[in-house]
């Protein structure tokens, strides 16, 4: 097994590669908490893209997100994709405003598979990144792909922006609802019919499930489609009721992205989307840099004594970041 430092990139990559489970969640920190270390790190995984396919799995909170996951885990396990049976999980939390990090510890539900050294589960905390969620997010999933994990499960905490963005940067997006969902899908399904690609409905054995599919059928009824109906899998996770119904669901999505040569072009899509976001993430950090500085008191000064309107106030400051815009 390769030698390395915890704080060395190159040798973590390495390491990580040839199997270490020490190293890979080290890069994984080096990427959460920003900075030279993460930016050494994303760009050892372009240089060494893997193949991973990846499965978004978004819902309100209480969904049974967390329980699905695990169930998932075992069909990947069992089923595998593409001949291997190694499989990955994200479990996106929220930050603690003490400590900065995870707070639900997604990986407390997936004990099961803890000991499994096929599995690779991370909790990873929404804090700290240029960027945030946004950036830290498609990088840790680069490194799980290029270190060679085929299959990676990405789990967010609820259907807020930050998370359907999330979700949305996976191959396949899973959306889980519960029966009884129904005003709230009407008050939701712009943004999740935008992403999801599979809906389960879980906790199926409640009351209400038919009626909840009879919601989701009439959205899809009125959503133009693009080639792709999104199928509704009706699941009770707590039992593994319909898991294989899902998996087999997400599978053929994946083949459906490959046989009509669209997972190619949503991957470049993709990673022109997170360029955009590096773009905003670095532009943010010179604006919150102008902020601090004497500058900024200079040109609102001027703005609220009326010698400037917001627009030239705008223009004033942000000569110092895009010169073009005080030109």
């Amino acid at each position: 097994m390769p030698a390395f430092r915890a704080t060395d990139p190159a040798g973590l990559f390495e390491a990580a590669r040839a199997g270490d489970r020490v190293a890979l969640p080290r890069l994984l920190s080096l990427v959460e908490r920003g900075g030279d270390g993460a930016r050494a790190v994303a760009a050892l995984a372009y240089r060494s893209p893997g193949q991973a396919y990846t499965v978004g799995i978004t819902g309100a909170p209480g969904a049974g997100k967390s329980t699905l996951t695990d169930r998932l885990i075992g069909e990947a396990r069992h089923r595998g994709m593409d001949g291997s049976d190694r499989v990955a999980v994200l479990a996106v939390d929220p930050s603690s405003p003490f400590s900065g990090g995870a707070i639900l510890g997604d990986r407390v539900r997936m004990q099961n598979h803890a000991l499994d050294d096929k599995v690779f589960i991370r909790s990873m905390a929404t804090r700290g990144h240029l960027g945030g969620l946004a950036v830290a997010v498609p990088d840790a999933v680069r490194v799980l792909s290029a270190v060679g994990l085929p299959v990676v499960l990405v789990e967010t905490v609820g259907v807020g922006q930050q998370e359907v963005a999330v979700a949305a940067a996976t191959d396949t997006t899973v959306v889980v609802v519960n029966p009884g969902w129904g005003d709230a899908i009407q008050a939701n399904k712009a943004g999740l019919l935008e992403i999801a690609d599979l809906f389960v409905i879980n906790k199926a054995d409640r009351p209400g499930a038919r009626e909840t599919r009879r919601d989701l059928e009439l959205m899809l009824d009125l959503t133009q489609l693009d080639g792709w109906r999104p199928p509704i899998v009706e699941t009770v996770a707590s039992d593994g009721t319909g898991v294989d119904e899902l998996w087999a669901a997400i599978v053929a999505h994946r083949d459906h992205l490959v046989a009509t040569g669209t997972l190619d072009a949503l991957r470049r899509e993709r990673r022109a989307r997170e360029f955009h976001q590096i773009l905003l993430a670095r532009l943010e950090a010179e604006v919150d840099g102008l902020l601090a500085a004497g500058r900024f008191a200079e040109v609102v000064a001027e703005l609220t004594a009326g010698r400037l309107d917001p627009y030239d106030a705008a223009d004033r400051l942000l000569g110092g970041v895009l010169p073009a815009a005080g030109s």
